[in-house]
């Protein structure tokens, strides 16, 4: 049987790759977008030179969204490591899955309960506010995800510039 730290090494690895050939899809995507937009521009007519201006946009918002997403991934990873050093990660191994895979709903229910306790007790650990974003996930809330990491990763910073 295959060791499973190596098996998740080699898919962390995959994704990472994959993340990696995105961004530079996406950039190249970028950089032909923008000399489009400087082609219209140059042009000299006022309609393509609109065009040619909104199109220089999408480039620059395109940049922001992929930066952003990536410092975000970054920082939870971080977060999932540290939490994980900790010994404070949370173990899902046990719960009943359905047939696609994801943790049947009770059960995520259940543990969401149990972490958001867990969190009223210590409300100033950011791992406490870690587990309960993985929590949030694993029941399906995922904006309440999003919203919770972001306190996470808020109250880490905070810490470790102590």
């Amino acid at each position: 049987m295959a060791d499973p730290d190596r098996r998740d090494g080699v898919r962390s690895l995959r994704i990472q790759l994959l993340i990696g050939l995105m961004c530079v899809a996406m950039v190249v995507y970028f950089v032909i977008l923008g000399r489009i937009a400087v082609a219209f521009i140059a042009s000299g007519e006022a309609a393509a030179i609109g065009l040619g201006v909104a199109l220089l946009l999408l480039p620059i918002v395109g940049l922001w969204a992929m930066v952003s997403t990536l410092r975000a991934g970054f920082a939870h990873q971080r977060l999932a490591r540290l939490a994980r050093e900790a010994g404070m990660e949370l173990d899902v191994s046990a719960l009943p899955r359905m047939p696609s895979g994801r943790i049947d709903r009770d059960a995520a229910d259940g543990l969401f309960e149990t972490v958001r306790e867990e969190l009223e007790a210590d409300r100033d650990n950011w791992v406490r506010w870690y587990r309960l974003a993985r929590a949030y996930d694993y029941a399906g809330d995922r904006s309440r995800a999003r919203e919770t990491m972001r306190t996470a990763v808020d109250m880490e910073r905070a810490v470790e510039r102590a």
